[in-house]
């Protein structure tokens, strides 16, 4: 059996429990003692058996203090280090903008339900804002629920609108819809008594 680690193996301990517990003991006047005061603790202070298991203790009290997270802790992402899915352009310094909170709020919300059309919120979102750097700006703020998940959870890099509008299209604007438009579109029939031009 070949093993990964190379750290030294350790003598057979039939009363693991008890060796723990006084480990464990150990460890937690060490650590209280640290916290009330800011000396120094001596090791020979404290009577452990096993010399290995004393020395592991001593050696590394600041990654001891690292496993006492809890769960939650360890379950929850470092943001710092997860990258934004938009990259916005550079801006000369005489393109400067500034988004009002007035205007975030007005803005139309994509939820990315079935009933929504993303070509009306893409319309609704183009009214009064000209710039794409400044639509790139404002777009994750018209997003809300499953499609501000999806902007977030992109693997892409957006670098212009027009990558950024064509995705969220092919994510919400959904090939059988498209179909069906087509479908209706070919299913039209003038009527009788209808005029061309009603037609």
């Amino acid at each position: 059996m070949t093993r990964s680690s190379t750290e030294p193996l350790y003598a057979f301990d039939p009363e693991i429990e008890k060796t723990l517990r006084r480990l464990r003991k150990t460890r937690n006047l060490i650590v209280n003692n640290s916290r009330s005061s800011d000396s120094v603790i001596n090791s020979n202070q404290f009577c452990i058996d096993n010399p290995v298991a004393s020395s592991k203790i001593f050696a590394k009290p600041g990654q001891m203090e690292n496993n006492d997270r809890t769960l939650k802790e360890l379950a929850t992402p470092d943001v710092v280090y997860q990258p934004w899915c938009i990259q916005y352009p550079q801006l000369e310094p005489a393109q400067t903008y500034q988004l009002k909170s007035g205007l975030i709020h007005l803005l139309p919300k994509f939820h990315g339900l079935a009933r929504e059309d993303p070509h009306k919120h893409l319309k609704e979102l183009h009214v009064g804002i000209s710039k794409d750097y400044i639509k790139m700006k404002v777009f994750p703020f018209s997003l809300d629920g499953a499609a501000k998940d999806w902007l977030y959870l992109q693997l892409v890099l957006f670098n212009t609108w027009g990558e950024m509008k064509s995705t969220f299209l092919e994510k919400f604007f959904l090939a059988s819809r498209t179909t069906s438009i087509k479908k209706e579109i070919c299913r039209i029939r003038q009527h009788t008594r209808e005029t061309l031009h009603e037609y």
